[in-house]
């Protein structure tokens, strides 16, 4: 016989324990099982500790500026040790002809800026007497049309960053729903942010967010409420009557209600028999080097830096971690991460760990000055790819509401279902939680 709950979740990463948590928060008496693959929660969310340094093999942390990460935090008590990175305070680089540059922060700095020609800071005016086009594009063709070519370096930049893709691939409709809808109702994008900065009178910058243990501490505090089965990967998923049953190496489960808190990839292979538009999208892995220094490193104050393709060079970028958050490496030591792969690169993983640390030290001493090597280096090669939001995605996007609207009580969430940033997962949890709740 099946063993029955009321709520089944599939994957105890991010997604899937945010739900269980606005669930159980609402509901406390609920009965829900999650059923993880692995042998540790978390998925992509995972923290690196050695000799006093700590870096992550995922996400280096998220944006205080989205109400459904709040209250999580504000739920299990993490907003009272969370540290607190303010973008007003934190300046960002992009390489730049063999060198760091400053990114501007405000509007006004883009008029100093060396990033753009004076013609090229005049075209983006031009953006005023664009119509928008209805036209699913990439990014790049979809800012350029816009702004003008000279962007396009500090756009390959973002989308680097973002997501260690191709801007020439990635879906502007996939990634930045809310700019396409704004340009849409104002007929460009910079009348609608100036008619929304009217509105939000006294807003500041967010500020990134992490914790005393990393990343992976709001992994631990979520995974110590729920009933979590371990070492259940789901081979299939089935209707019975008006029910669901989730099929297991070593059992069968039933509930009325299921989630797949699971990347889209995972979802895909379970519901093939939906007929999906795509079996699959691309994937994008990259590798974190993190490098510890001494105190004479000349680390410039700030996030850290990308590089556009254009500057060929190895590493995508790296993030200045002890300016960070503190307690990232221990006294008198510096700790940079450097990131390398991607989408455009991914043979560049390929190379052994000793080669990959000196290719991206070489890469790092060309634009900070380091007149030491490291003192401490470790690579770390994630298991998860970063799906890649590219041309078509809408179309998965529309096929997955409709088949939850068609098919009662299945809902999915996810790792690039809806973004792929900390903040979307929370925040499509919430979004789902409330949906069975009020259903």
């Amino acid at each position: 016989m099946p063993e029955t709950h009321e709520i089944l979740i599939v994957g105890a990463g991010l997604s899937g324990l945010s739900t269980a948590h606005f669930l159980h928060t609402s509901a406390p008496d609920l009965d829900i099982l999650i059923l993880e693959q692995d042998g540790r929660p978390g998925g992509a969310v995972r923290s690196f500790k050695e000799n006093g340094y700590l870096a992550e093999w995922g996400p280096h942390g998220f944006l205080d500026n989205n109400p459904a990460s709040r209250a999580l935090l504000s739920e299990t008590g993490l907003d009272r040790i969370a540290q607190k990175a303010p973008l007003s305070n934190f300046v960002r680089y992009v390489c730049h002809g063999g060198k760091l540059v400053q990114l501007p922060q405000k509007p006004q700095a883009l008029l100093a800026t060396p990033l753009l020609s004076p013609l090229g800071k005049l075209r983006l005016l031009g953006d005023l007497f664009k119509k928008p086009r209805s036209a699913e594009q990439s990014v790049g063709q979809w800012a350029a049309y816009r702004f003008g070519a000279e962007i396009l370096p500090l756009v390959d930049a973002a989308i680097t960053g973002t997501f260690a893709g191709d801007y020439e691939r990635i879906s502007i409709d996939a990634v930045m729903p809310g700019v396409r809808a704004l340009e849409k109702e104002a007929g460009s994008v910079l009348k609608g942010l100036l008619r929304k900065k009217k509105g939000a009178q006294g807003a500041t910058l967010p500020a990134m967010t992490s914790f005393p243990q990393g990343m992976e501490q709001l992994i631990t505090t979520l995974a110590a409420g729920p009933n979590i089965h371990y070492h259940s990967p789901v081979r299939a998923i089935t209707r019975q009557g008006e029910a669901w049953e989730l099929h297991t190496e070593t059992g069968t489960y039933r509930a009325a209600t299921v989630i797949l808190a699971l990347p889209v990839n995972r979802a895909l292979a379970l519901l093939a028999s939906h007929a999906p538009p795509v079996s699959a999208i691309p994937t994008a892995r990259i590798a974190t080097v993190a490098l510890g220094f001494t105190d004479k490193a000349q680390v410039p104050f700030g996030f850290g830096y990308l590089a556009p393709e254009r500057e060929k060079r190895f590493a995508m970028g790296a993030l200045f971690s002890t300016h960070m958050f503190p307690g990232r490496a221990p006294q008198g030591r510096v700790l940079m991460e450097g990131l390398v792969g991607g989408r455009r690169h991914p043979e560049r993983l390929e190379l052994d760990d000793e080669e990959l640390v000196s290719r991206i030290y070489d890469d790092l001493r060309q634009l900070i000055h380091l007149p030491e090597p490291p003192c401490f280096h470790r690579v770390l090669r994630g298991d998860s790819g970063i799906p890649q939001l590219e041309l078509g995605y809408p179309a998965l996007l529309a096929w997955k509401d409709a088949m939850e609207q068609r098919l009662s009580g299945l809902h999915l969430c996810g790792f690039g279902w809806e973004g792929i940033g900390m903040n979307d997962m929370m925040k499509t949890a919430k979004t789902v939680a409330e949906r069975i709740l009020h259903r």
